[in-house]
């Protein structure tokens, strides 16, 4: 028994190895070259290993950037559900921001693999489409922590579409101001202000 649970550590640490060395070339390549202009081929050539097996680890080419999103989706939500009931729908939403940025990827490698999302259409596509998603799957732990602080009905269903909106709107201004200042701008600031300007508007 204690052999065969080894042998799978042994195997699921190789798989992870593989997968970050396929991650970090196509990074490369991608940064350097071009997202368009970098094939699956030269990337699975690099990594000496087929394009099958490339596609065993992601399944699109978009992938090798944005990863696994539902998993990334399903993680902010159990952030946001995890808060206590005391924590704002904002302050719930920001921690589970603040947990994605750095969930998969350093925070140097999350500027770079922003950077590559917000300035290649395909993969921002990709981006907002399943945001939206995450969006739809927020809704009803948005709205139930604020039927738990007092809202009813109809004001708590548009209040939680409203808060999710704003709070994506708000992160997305943050990541592209943030790659515009090359990462030296603070991240979680700019989504500060972001929601302060918000806030504040006539």
């Amino acid at each position: 028994m204690k052999q065969g649970a080894g042998a799978t550590s042994v195997w699921d640490r190789s798989r992870r190895m593989v997968s970050r060395e396929i991650f970090e070339t196509a990074i490369r390549l991608f940064t350097t070259q071009g997202y368009e202009e970098t094939t699956t081929e030269q990337i699975a050539r690099e990594v000496g290993i087929s394009q099958r097996t490339l596609f065993r680890y992601f399944g699109t080419k978009e992938d090798l950037v944005c990863g696994d999103q539902e998993a990334i989706g399903a993680l902010l939500k159990k952030t946001v559900e995890e808060q206590s009931v005391d924590v704002s729908v904002w302050d719930a939403l920001r921690t589970g921001f603040a947990t994605i940025v750095t969930a998969n990827h350093s925070l140097e490698e999350t500027l770079t693999v922003s950077a590559l999302i917000f300035r290649t259409p395909a993969l921002r596509a990709r981006y907002e489409q399943k945001r939206i998603r995450w969006q739809y799957d927020l809704m009803p732990v948005v709205r139930d922590r604020l039927i738990a602080q007092g809202r009813k009905g109809l004001l708590a269903d548009h209040e939680a579409r409203t808060v999710i909106a704003v709070s994506f709107a708000c992160s997305d201004a943050a990541t592209g101001t943030w790659i515009a200042s090359n990462g030296e701008a603070d991240l979680a600031e700019l989504y500060d202000q972001a929601l302060a300007l918000t806030r504040a508007a006539p």
